[in-house]
């Protein structure tokens, strides 16, 4: 017969097996989704999983006549989600492309100048430190409308992002 005293005494290492089943349970779970991720994702996509610095001055710059972008990274993470990120220049008075839409999401970080933000036929001012968001499916373009150059990261989440 178990006594109250061995009960206690046996306490501490029940709760050790339930934190490695836990922890077991949790691993494999990601194991699973790691491996139904990296079974859907398009040629060329990296499962993004590991911590890493991405060095912006290894980092190849593309020019084109409006400006100038640097691919950051482009893959989809262990929960599913498809992100890129890239880092752009764009001259005064231009826009990259034509107002469009998508099925991700972005966020714009304006960095350096000015520039106006097209959403769903609604025109705002934006500069340095403004985040400007692009809901899914909803008509969005950006112009520079400084004298100078406009900076601006994009960070890009969700379906129907283009292989890197």
């Amino acid at each position: 017969m178990t006594s109250r005293r061995d009960l206690c005494l046996s306490l501490p290492a029940l709760a050790a097996l339930a934190r490695l089943a836990e922890t077991s349970a949790v691993a494999q779970q990601a194991q699973h989704v790691d491996g139904a991720v990296a079974d859907h994702l398009p040629s060329g996509t990296a499962l993004l999983r590991d911590n890493t610095i991405f060095r912006a001055n290894q980092l190849p710059i593309k020019t084109s006549a409006v400006g100038s972008s640097q691919a950051v990274t482009h893959g989809t993470l262990p929960t599913g989600e498809g992100v890129e990120l890239h880092n752009s220049t764009l001259g005064a008075g231009l826009q990259p492309h034509p107002p469009h839409q998508h099925e991700h999401e972005e966020f714009i970080f304006i960095r350096e100048g000015q520039v106006d933000w097209l959403v769903d036929g609604k025109r705002e001012p934006a500069g340095p430190g403004d985040i400007l968001y692009a809901a899914s499916n909803v008509l969005h373009g950006m112009r520079n409308t400084g004298t100078t150059t406009a900076s601006y990261f994009v960070l890009a989440i969700g379906p129907n992002l283009k292989s890197a």
